[in-house]
């Protein structure tokens, strides 16, 4: 007879096997990123054609515009349609990847 290890009391085997229950976002849900970057030509344009690139339904009217004390750097929030952590993730690595962009939150 070999021994068997009872399930966790706390149900964490069951959330283990099903990755949509491994994050606290609900999919699909809005979902808004904080991205700041130089004062630039070009710096909205492109986080909006990457926001479109991953969530084509992106509606540019949302976009959210804040400038830095200074005047040197502008804060984007653009509010994207999550429908996965992987779009998320990708998103994410494409902001902080693109030369324009200092910060993605």
């Amino acid at each position: 007879m070999t021994p068997t290890t009872p399930p966790p009391a706390n149900g964490l085997a069951e959330q283990a096997r099903d990755p949509r229950k491994d994050s606290l976002i609900e999919y699909p849900s809005r979902f808004p990123i904080k991205v700041m970057g130089a004062k630039a030509d070009g710096f909205v344009h492109a986080v909006t054609e990457l926001a479109r690139q991953f969530d084509p339904t992106f509606d540019a009217s949302t976009i959210e515009l804040r400038d830095s004390r200074a005047g040197n750097y502008l804060g984007v929030t653009i509010t994207i349609t999550a429908t996965s952590r992987e779009q998320l993730d990708n998103l994410y690595r494409a902001l902080s990847s693109h030369p324009l962009v200092k910060v993605v939150l």
